[in-house]
């Protein structure tokens, strides 16, 4: 899976809103902050914003004091729904999602494969959410996904 920059932004920019709102209950934070805190392009970050409050994952606030908040509560915000707000499915095989394969002319084992790759995905990404980044800390399962020693070697695949 290939993340790209709009995500990865967009991931952080949706934490640093949660911690935010955490710290500061109902203020706003500032695009401006927003830019300067994750090291984001302004151009960037308004593209993302908007894209964000498109797919209702956060709404603007306006006037002297406004900013922008999560359009609903951060623990009820996957890294999964960010991902499809700003880049589409989870997965995809050839721009086609993996369960449409067969209509596509796909065959077995392969269709089943590109099903579990997405399971696989989905099992992480739908499991943080953007309060979990926030507060600094991922749920126990992941975490211990992410500990383990084949997950931190980029020439093995983690088994």
């Amino acid at each position: 899976m290939r993340i790209t920059h709009k995500v990865d932004y967009g991931v952080r920019v949706m934490a640093t809103i949660a911690a935010h709102e955490r710290d500061a209950p109902g203020r706003p934070v500032t695009r401006a902050v927003l830019a300067e805190r994750d090291d984001v392009p302004p151009g960037f970050l308004f593209d993302i914003l908007r894209q964000l409050r498109n797919g209702e994952l956060v709404r603007s606030v306006r006037g002297g004091d406004g900013g922008w908040l999560l359009a609903r509560p951060a623990d009820t915000i996957t890294v999964a729904d960010v991902i499809r707000v700003l880049d589409g499915p989870l997965a995809s095989v050839r721009g086609v999602r993996p369960h449409e394969l067969m209509a596509e002319g796909g065959h077995e084992p392969f269709i089943s494969m590109w099903i579990a790759v997405r399971s696989a995905l989905r099992s992480v990404l739908e499991h943080v959410t953007v309060a979990d980044l926030a507060s600094g800390s991922l749920p126990d399962d992941i975490a211990v996904l992410a500990s383990q020693p084949d997950a931190w070697d980029p020439h093995r695949a983690g088994r």
